[in-house]
């Protein structure tokens, strides 16, 4: 199978100190020999990510990135907490170190060992021959691994205090509606019918309580290289917490995009979920409601919430553009996606259908 998860030569400004790395480790896993060869992944706009491939042994490191960096933002030890405690649970990386002693390399860091096979983003490799049959296989095992995630014991496997479950749903829809409002920029519209409903529609009880991802999407696993149509290792764990899985599973769904969804929607393809054999947003819905026996009456909220959660993303990065603190010109455009996106709310919240 052709190596579709590839590293590049570490970026300029962002080289790491191998030696103090690799006498810690050696500390830490005595049995490992030799220098690695450095590495780093193209792919992520957040946190850094490294091959470390020592002759007998491939590791990963992950740290945050260079310069200011938000006080709550970027937490190594939240990536490391959570996959520690999911092993034998969820497919996740083997975690091996964490360290917040940022005299070591100048911030956190933590290391795993490598999930060997491929990732895949907006569409699945010609070379593989897929029939519809294995792309619904996939389709399957991804949603299957949401269930088992949401169906963790996370009192039991020690993520008990990993977060304040009781009141998440408020703190969302009020925390991203403060956020869009601190990045509005005057030309896009206030979309506040949007935001007023969401608050109106608040449900009165939570959908209980589990370890949810945040951003789960294909391009956030890895895929077995021995069957791509499994799950080896979920990644990107920096925004998991403890709350209402339906919120989880709107976010989800507000990613999933229809190969014949509106052509705005296509820009934000960012997973093969429009593939022949890959499931509706409504037969996910009937598949998580069977897995789980969860009560799915009323999850137009939670998708209105997902697809208002993807517009203030937009529009936050658009608003770093539009202020002159962002010269990339592929998101000048972003102020259109952040307008059709609120309008997509507003027409889900008319017609209520996924």
């Amino acid at each position: 199978m052709a190596d579709i998860n590839p590293t590049v030569e570490v970026r300029k400004g962002e080289e790491l100190d191998i030696d103090a790395i690799d006498a810690v480790l050696k500390k830490e896993l005595p049995d490992l020999k030799g220098k690695p060869e450095v590495t780093q992944y193209p792919s992520g706009a957040s946190n850094l990510t490294y091959a470390l491939d020592y002759p007998e042994r491939r590791m990963v490191l992950r740290r945050p990135p260079f310069g200011d960096k938000p006080k709550s933002g970027h937490d190594m030890s939240r990536e490391y907490k959570v996959m520690s405690g999911l092993k034998g649970e969820v497919p996740v990386p083997n975690t091996l170190y964490y360290t917040d002693d940022s005299s070591i390399i100048g911030s956190e860091f933590y290391v795993m060992d490598r999930s060997e096979g491929p990732l895949i983003h907006n569409k699945i490799p010609t070379e593989w021959n897929w029939t519809e049959k294995d792309t619904r296989e996939l389709c399957e095992n991804f949603f299957q691994t949401l269930v088992d995630l949401h169906s963790v014991d996370y009192e039991a496997v020690g993520l008990g205090g990993f977060g304040k479950p009781q009141g998440y749903v408020k703190r969302q829809i009020t925390g991203w509606n403060r956020r869009f409002e601190a990045a509005w920029t005057d030309d896009i519209e206030k979309f506040e019918d949007v935001q007023n409903w969401l608050v109106d529609n608040m449900p009165a009880k939570e959908r209980g309580a589990a370890v949810i991802h945040g951003d789960y999407r294909i391009d956030n696993c890895i895929l077995k290289a021995s069957d791509p149509t499994r799950i080896e290792a979920v990644l990107d764990w920096e925004i998991s917490a403890l709350g209402d899985p339906m919120m989880d599973l709107g976010n989800t769904l507000a990613y999933w995009i229809h190969a014949d969804d509106p052509p705005f929607m296509q820009m934000m393809v960012r997973q093969p979920s429009g593939a022949p054999g890959m499931m509706t947003r409504q037969e996910i819905l009937d598949f998580y409601a069977e897995k789980t026996g969860a009560d799915v009456s009323g999850f137009q909220f939670y998708y209105v919430y997902g697809i208002w959660r993807l517009a203030v993303i937009i529009q936050q990065i658009y608003a770093r553009f539009y202020r002159g603190q962002n010269d990339n010109p592929r998101f000048k455009d972003y102020g259109q996606m952040t307008s059709a996106l609120g309008q997509l709310a507003r027409l889900k919240i008319k017609t209520g259908e996924l």
